[in-house]
């Protein structure tokens, strides 16, 4: 069972403030500073300063804080694993990104149902930010993700790497097109309306990268639509609603089909991965790696981790 007084600390590292963390866990203000107070002595240093009004960890406060939310969610595995003891098979707690989820870990499932039919599985689709929240809440064992993570949070395997390209219908007009520009550029694309995915997506969020290495951003199209639901978007890009920009694995059908196209660029050449991330320093490290491996089809052969 974690210390009482690491909770308080997450609380703290949640809420960036000490009358908010003794709210959030129904406990009284001082008590909260007295349990901060015991960590920085037990471990000889300052958890949080102060910058001005504000109040920030310190390096080694973000160590504990890492330390801290892995320990929670073994914790919450070694529970869920006691509660199973003498079950037959395992039960896995998984996520995956909205892409991910529709278009790989159908396959993905398969193979693993097919190799352990007495485990068990749940799964969540959601995007990365709240995937990489589960994982930390002990919600889920792991997740597979195509957006940014921080490698000194989360070890990882990459699963694959996947075209990143921009989409229109087929018959969707450009307007640089109508102004005779036959070698178009991303820029050229900011007169479209865009589908974009919701904030926290990593398919947003690896287009808002792209754009920032070209100085523009996706406040620059003419137009902006948000949308939350993959199919819903596909569909309103082949009735000619706009731009969007997605993995090739997520359109691959309709542009066989010839429903969509990818709109070619001179100075748009984009691949990504996908990844299998999980809490880094976890002691169900070596299981999930071996998970990983049935996911993919490969035979696991205990080559180290990524960081």
């Amino acid at each position: 069972m974690q210390d009482f007084r690491m909770e308080t600390f997450l609380a703290v590292c949640r809420n960036l403030n000490y009358t908010k963390a003794a709210e959030e866990l129904c406990i009284t203000q001082p008590a909260v500073s007295q349990h901060i107070r015991h960590l920085e002595e037990y471990y000889g240093t300052r958890l949080f300063i102060s910058e001005g009004k504000k109040m920030v960890l310190t390096e080694a406060g973000r160590l504990l804080q890492s330390a801290g939310l892995t320990m929670r969610h073994d914790e919450c595995a070694l529970k869920e694993q006691m509660a199973r003891a003498g079950a037959e098979g395992r039960s896995l707690h998984m996520g995956a990104t909205m892409t991910i989820g529709e278009f790989v870990l159908p396959f993905m499932l398969n193979r693993f149902m097919l190799n352990e039919p007495e485990a068990t599985v749940h799964v969540t689709v959601a995007n990365t930010t709240d995937l990489l929240r589960s994982i930390d809440e002990g919600k889920l064992d792991f997740a597979l993700v195509e957006g940014y993570f921080s490698g000194g949070d989360y070890d990882y395997q990459i699963y694959s790497t996947e075209k990143y390209i921009p989409v229109a219908g087929a018959a969707y007009h450009l307007q640089a097109s109508s102004r005779g520009k036959k070698l178009l550029r991303t820029e050229d694309l900011l007169s479209e309306p865009i589908l974009i995915r919701e904030q926290g997506s990593g398919t947003r969020e690896v287009l808002e990268r792209i754009l920032e290495g070209k100085n523009l951003a996706v406040r620059d199209f003419r137009k902006i639509h948000e949308i939350n639901n993959l199919q819903v978007m596909k569909y309103l890009i082949r009735e000619g609603r706009g731009i969007t920009f997605l993995y090739e694995a997520a359109v691959r059908q309709e542009l066989e089909q010839g429903i969509l196209r990818e709109i070619r660029l001179k100075d748009f050449s984009v691949e990504h991965d996908f990844y299998f991330v999980w809490r880094k320093g976890s002691i169900y490290g070596s299981e999930y790696k071996e998970i990983f491996k049935q996911l993919k089809g490969e035979e696991y052969d205990g080559k180290e981790t990524r960081e």
